[in-house]
This record gives C-alpha cells, structure tokens and sequence, in this order.
C-alpha cells in the first residue's frame, strides 16, 4: 500500500496523452479520436542536429521555393535530415521563418486544404446528386471553413473581406 506522502514525491512520465487531452472530441462527430503521433517531451535542441540554424532556414527557403507546403517542409526535415520540431531548434516556426523572408503564403495552410476538400465533394456530388451522406459531410466542411475564416480574420492572417462561397470556391 502506497503512502499519499510518496505518491506526490514520485515523478512518472507518460508516453501517452495528458488528462486533459485526452478528453478533447471531434469537432462533428461523437468520437474522442486519441490516436496521433506524440511530440518530443523536451522542448530543447536534439544534440544529434549536425546543422546550423542558418542552414536550417536555407532549407525551409530552398523547399518553399520548391512549391512545398510547411506541413511538407516539416516533415522532409523531419525524415530526412534528422530533425524533430524546427521551433525547438531555432525557436521559429517554419511559418514565421517564411514570413521573416517575405515567403508568406496567401491563405493558411489548413483553411486552403478544408477549402480543396470542399471543392472536391462539390466536384464529387455534381455527378453523385443522390449522395445524401456526401452532402452533409459537406456542409460540415463549409461550417469549418467558415468558423476558421472568422478566426484568421480576427487574427489578421486573412483580409476582413475574404469570404468562402461554394460557387466562386469552384471558379478559382
């Protein structure tokens, strides 16, 4: 039998999700969704990182010139250079990199992806019309697009007069 004393003496570190994250749902479902990788425990540089933070950025700024995504930046750093999180190890997000060199993209990368699912479903149910499930599925995509428009409005990421419409979505 453990004494109460001990117990709060004792550090335990999980390899899993806090508490607290753990209680977190799905926008638009009834499911929790707790399967996701975990990030690095530490916040500080790895000691296997054989660059510098210069060529750090010269990376992040050679693959952006490429055409690449920051999600796909990450993760070329990621698997093929050896490194886990580039805000631990230059204490910049690859975002903020970008927008320190004048790479900003236009839209956000998440709104422009739910924005292209969006146009594939419209796509989809313009030869599905009796899709009913696709049909819903979205509506719940515009619902997200335009709960993460207000968002970067308030935050200036986007300008005040961008809105989402599903016929100018299609034209563009």
């Amino acid at each position: 039998m453990s004494n109460e004393k001990d117990f709060g003496k004792t550090e335990v570190t999980f390899m899993f999700c806090p508490k607290t994250m753990r209680l977190m749902g799905r926008l638009h479902s009834h499911r929790h969704g707790q399967s996701h990788s975990i990030r690095p425990i530490s916040p500080c540089s790895p000691k296997w990182i054989k660059q510098s933070l210069t060529e750090i950025e010269e990376l992040i700024l050679k693959y952006a010139k490429e055409g690449m995504t920051t999600s796909e930046i990450g993760i070329k750093l990621r698997d093929q250079y050896a490194i886990p999180l580039t805000r631990s190890v230059i204490k910049k997000s690859i975002t903020a990199v970008l927008e320190q060199k004048g790479i900003k993209p236009e839209m956000p990368e998440d709104l422009n992806n739910i924005v292209q699912k969006a146009l594939g479903l419209q796509k989809h149910l313009k030869t599905h019309t009796s899709d009913r499930r696709n049909v819903r599925s979205l509506e719940l995509l515009e619902a997200k697009v335009h709960r993460l428009s207000s968002y970067y409005k308030k935050m200036g990421r986007i300008p005040e007069t961008w809105k989402y419409k599903s016929v100018i979505a299609q034209l563009e």
